[in-house]
Order: C-alpha cells, then structure tokens, then sequence
C-alpha cells in the first residue's frame, strides 16, 4: 500500500512563487556585478531548504548560506549542487570532508587554519570566507594585523583559497544609521588591510540589501525578505518593492461542540464559557511551534476572527466558533482566508517576538505543502521520508 505524504489537518503551505518574486525583484535593484547569497538556513526559516534553495537559485541566486555544516550536507544529499556557505564555526577536523564536498567555511582564527591544515587532503582545496566582526561581537577578527596574519599563512599552504571576506550589521534594520555607517567604515578601512583583497566581498543582509547601495561591494546575503517578511517593521515603508509573505498555516476542524455557561475548556479550566456557545477543537499545538503564549490570539474560521480559548495544549488548540461548523471546516492560522488576513507579524506582536523566530519555530511534525503556479508541486514531511 502507498503511503500518503501525511495523515493530519494540519500543513504550512510555501508559495514557491513569492521566494521566486523576491529574488528576482532584488536582482533587478542591484548592479549587474553584484552577486546574491539566498540565505536558507534554519530549514529556510521553516519554509524547507531544499525546496527555497532550487527556487532561488532558478530565480537567479547565485550562492546559497547555511549556518551549520548540518544544514550544508543536508543540501548536497538532496541533490542541491550550488555554491554554499556556512556562515557559522565549523570544527577543523570537518575541513577535509567540507573541501570534499565543495562547502565554504566561514574562517576567524588563525588557529583553526593551523588545526585544519593538519586534516586537509592537499589535494582539494578548501574555499574560505574570513569573518570580520565590525561591531556584531560575536565570531570575527577584528583588526588589521589579524587579517595580515592569516592572509600570510593562507599564502604559505596551498590547502586553502581564500575566495570571500564578509561582515555582519547589528542595526541595518533601524532607522537610525549611525551604527550602521560606523560598522561599514570599519570594514571599509579593514578592507584596505589585505594584499589582495579576496574576490567576494559582503556585508549587507536583507535590511541593508534593500536600503543601502554603498555597502553592496559585490555580493549581499538575502534573508528574512527573501520569505515575504520585513526585517523589521519600522523600515516597511523604505523597502523598494513590496513584500508578499511566503508562508500560510492551516488546519481543520476535528471536533465541534455546545458548552453551557459555566463550563470550563482546557488545562487549567482558564476558560469559562458565559453562555451557550460553540468550541472547535483543531489538531495543532506547541509540539507543531503554536505555543501556550498564543492564547487569544485570533485564527480565521469561516471568513471570520475568532478567539482561541483555553490554554494551548502539545497537539490541540480549541477555539469559540461563531456558530455550529462542519467537521472539516478550514481554519486558517497565518495568512489568508476571505477578505481576512493574519500575517507573521501579527503572530509577532502577540509573542513579543520577531517574525524570525515565528516561522523558525513550525516544528518538522507539521507537513509542508509547496505551491507554484497556483497548484500543489510538492509535499513535504519531516516525519515520513
């Protein structure tokens, strides 16, 4: 018998084209030299890797980014080819299998090198990008000695090329620029420390992609905007093109029922209904990244707000119906439904987080549908492979 590609009412759906939108729409705002790393890690923000990876990459992406050596090989298992960074630490005694599998590290010790060259096959070189940290505080080097330093010893073994130098803004995403301009003049004149300056060149992340041509160099790194999401909300309206969110989470009715007034739901008895009313129970809950914190929080039913009620639970969530619904009825929890709309941000606000971390968070156990053209092109689930 085959199986099915998952057995619950409840999926994110991806919209394949707006990743494509994005890319291409960066493109069109940069200079023709100035290359583009999709940025996929995380499972691409929970959207799904693989799938984000080969449609940026068609939309004209020319490198992707991953944070961990993990997320890298995932990619090249998946049949995934492209150019890819990991923009994280990675151990030295891994340097010979990333140089194996064509991966570039992120490189901000000397040490390290030293460590690596012990391991390396002499054979395969390993592509490296130096870190800088230009005000960040976390992995960098941070003067120009440093950069001497390393550039000689790199010079010396030929493991090891030296393809990229990059840095990484704290503040790109405010409006105020002063510790923005601070942190590109500080990689400007640390630039100036290399011999030869190393071929790829980048600093700007989504905010300053969108907002900063002088800190372009010739390559940028597209994030959180390549999924449809603001890096942050106060730069909205200073983005170059509008934004159309890439994600949906939906699921479906499992159970309706009348409660009387006085009667309790969920964990705790937080919930008392004050009158006849009707309950929806939906198979979602903080196991799937809909966590407790989400209580109140509005989902779309029927074209209409509705509260949820009752304490979150691991893998249900119910909510107060405006009327008796059939079991099966769609609810929408992120994006659209009738002239409604719940965006990622909403979810945000009502976290007291950022969007980042609301779609990082849909757990594996909650299936990706992935829609191009308007039609279902792929499913995909983390529990059956």
């Amino acid at each position: 018998m085959e199986l099915q590609s998952f057995y619950r009412d409840t999926w994110a759906e991806i919209n394949l084209d707006h990743i494509f939108y994005h890319v291409q729409s960066l493109i069109n705002i940069l200079p023709e030299e100035v290359k583009v790393f999709a940025v996929v890690k995380a499972n691409a923000y929970g959207h799904g890797d693989v799938q984000v990876a080969r449609t940026a990459l068609s939309a004209g992406a020319n490198f992707l980014a991953v944070a961990t050596f993990d997320e890298a090989l995932s990619l090249r298992q998946k049949g995934i080819k492209a150019p890819i960074l990991i923009l994280g630490a990675t151990r030295p005694q891994d340097a010979a299998l990333a140089a194996e599998l064509d991966l570039t590290l992120t490189v901000f010790q000397l040490d390290w090198l030293k460590q690596a060259n012990e391991e390396l096959n002499k054979s395969k070189r390993l592509r490296i990008h130096l870190k800088i940290d230009t005000g960040m505080g976390r992995i960098g080097i941070k003067s120009g000695k440093e950069i001497e330093e390393i550039e000689e010893y790199i010079s010396e073994h030929s493991a090891f090329y030296l393809e990229g130098t990059f840095t990484h803004f704290a503040q790109a995403d405010s409006l105020d620029k002063t510790y923005y301009n601070q942190q590109l003049s500080t990689f400007e004149e640390l630039l100036k420390s290399f011999k030869q300056r190393p071929e790829i060149v980048h600093s700007s992340n989504s905010a300053a992609a969108l907002r900063y041509p002088e800190g372009y160099f010739n390559a940028v790194r597209f994030g959180i905007s390549m999924y449809g999401l603001t890096p942050s909300l106060e730069i909205e309206p200073e983005l170059p093109y509008p934004l159309k969110q890439a994600i949906s989470l939906k699921t479906k009715l499992v159970h309706v029922k009348k409660i009387q007034k006085g009667e309790k739901v969920g964990y705790g008895s937080t919930y008392e209904a004050s009158g006849e009313e009707w309950i929806g129970t939906l198979p979602i809950g903080y196991a799937d990244g809909w966590i407790r914190k989400l209580q109140g929080q509005e989902v779309l039913v029927d074209g209409q707000r509705v509260p949820i009620v009752g304490r979150v639970c691991m893998d249900q969530t119910t909510i107060k119906l405006p009327s008796s619904l059939p079991v099966g009825t769609e609810v929408t929890l992120i994006g659209s439904q009738g002239a409604e709309y719940i965006s990622v941000n909403e979810i945000a606000k009502k976290l007291e987080t950022i969007n980042y971390e609301v779609t990082c968070m849909v757990s594996n156990r909650v299936p990706r549908v992935y829609i191009q053209g308007g039609e279902i092109v792929e499913v995909s689930n983390g529990l059956i492979s």
